[in-house]
């Protein structure tokens, strides 16, 4: 998998969580040593949190790594409707949880995600990711009123103080299930072919991709002649 320029890349890590806070700090080692040091990690922060975890935040926060909100509790309880059910057979199991609300309630989590870090002492974070990317019933002039700046989608970032849309192709790894495999391949290969054109591109790992499928696939990518954006340090 050959290039002739150097992509410009953003990597984030996410399901940031007491649960997997293990296998995200191997995984943080392995692209260390990969020479890879720009990365955002997508925090999920309605989760059981102690202190020592949050202290393993913090360090990675000195260490001049970006933290990100992703969703709150990263779960539906009960998935309603037919696109929200589509949406979890194909794409994301039960974790969309905007999905499961009307855009005052994602406003309302939103919000509560925000306010977590600053109440945890930490930096507060410039980028939010919806679990899945399904952002749902939200307007993007109502994002314009919340405290991040930055809102990822599927297909690339809303900059709430610009008020520009971004497309940045996007590639995964999560392949948890066998029929995934090949929908990853698919996509992948559709958005390394858009990056071509566009010079960006957005790796997106999950805490076991290591291990999974399609672990090779991500190391081809990982080299592919890489310069590392700093896109969400921008305030």
């Amino acid at each position: 998998m050959s290039h002739s320029r150097p992509l410009t890349a953003f990597v984030s890590i996410h399901d940031v969580m007491p649960s997997t806070l293990a296998d995200v700090l191997t995984t943080i080692a392995f692209l260390e040593s990969q020479d890879i040091s720009s990365m955002v990690l997508l925090v999920v922060p309605g989760k059981e949190w102690n202190a020592e975890q949050i202290g393993e935040l913090k360090k990675l926060q000195q260490k001049g790594y970006l933290l990100a909100g992703h969703g709150w509790a990263h779960r539906i309880a009960c998935i309603r409707g037919v696109r929200a059910t589509l949406h979890a057979y194909l794409f994301s199991g039960n974790v969309a949880e905007h999905l499961a609300l009307d855009r005052h309630g994602i406003a309302a989590l939103i919000r509560l995600c925000y306010d977590w870090f600053g109440e945890m002492g930490l930096d507060p974070p410039a980028l939010y990711v919806p679990p899945a990317w399904a952002m749902g019933s939200i307007f993007r002039g109502q994002l314009r009123t919340l405290p991040f700046r930055y809102f990822e989608y599927f297909s690339g970032v809303y900059d709430g103080k610009t008020e520009r849309f971004c497309h940045l192709p996007l590639v995964g790894y999560e392949a948890d299930r066998p029929w995934r495999v090949a929908l990853l391949r698919l996509w992948n290969r559709i958005n390394l072919a858009l990056a071509r054109h566009t010079g960006l591109l957005r790796i997106a790992i999950h805490p076991h991709d290591l291990h999974m499928r399609l672990s090779n696939q991500l190391m081809r990518v990982l080299e592919l002649p890489l310069h590392w954006s700093d896109y969400y340090r921008r305030k």
